[in-house]
């Protein structure tokens, strides 16, 4: 297994320590959660880079990194609706386009076409992550208003469906 796939897996190991510490609930514990998630999102920005400039990119990583990247983003955001920081409509949202673009991807490797990450699911991740971070934070360092929380949330909803949208908008597959 090489490093970029070990990032990975590491990723993976990571969520059930950061939803664990979201919901102990506590202010070391949010400290915690928040240091361990920004690590984990560096992860992910770092086995990406380090696999395409040292020619690593292997089966198991196109597999790894994406599913990482999903039980991240969907245990995260499980816990910040049981800590009653967001709503479900949100979570169930991303669940949907994620299952939705897994599906597609399944589809198209069958039909022998892989379908890459384009600049929207990259897009998407990045804004999932930063959105995560800043529900850590700001019960934390300061109390945004509500109305600005919420206008993160579902612009990282949105953005999501938009993601989502131009993979099937892009995708070569036949669905019949």
């Amino acid at each position: 297994m090489n490093l970029p796939n070990k990032l990975s897996f590491l990723r993976i190991l990571l969520v059930p320590v950061i939803i664990y510490l979201l919901l102990v609930n506590s202010f070391a514990a949010s400290i915690g959660a928040l240091l361990v998630f920004v690590l984990a999102a560096l992860t992910d920005k770092y086995d990406g880079q380090y696999a395409r400039k040292h020619n690593l990119i292997t089966t198991l990583g196109k597999i790894l990194d994406p599913l990482a990247d999903k039980l991240l983003i969907i245990g995260v955001f499980t816990a910040f609706v049981k800590l009653d920081v967001l709503s479900i409509w949100p979570l169930l949202i991303i669940i949907t386009r994620e299952l939705a673009v897994t599906g597609l991807r399944v589809v198209a490797a069958d039909q022998g076409s892989v379908i890459a990450a384009n600049i929207w699911g990259k897009t998407k991740t990045t804004i999932q992550m930063l959105t995560a971070i800043v529900l850590i934070i700001n019960p934390l360092i300061f109390d945004l208003p509500v109305l600005l929380t919420e206008t993160l949330i579902w612009l990282t909803v949105i953005i999501t469906i938009y993601s989502g949208y131009t993979y099937f908008a892009g995708a070569d597959v036949d669905y019949s």
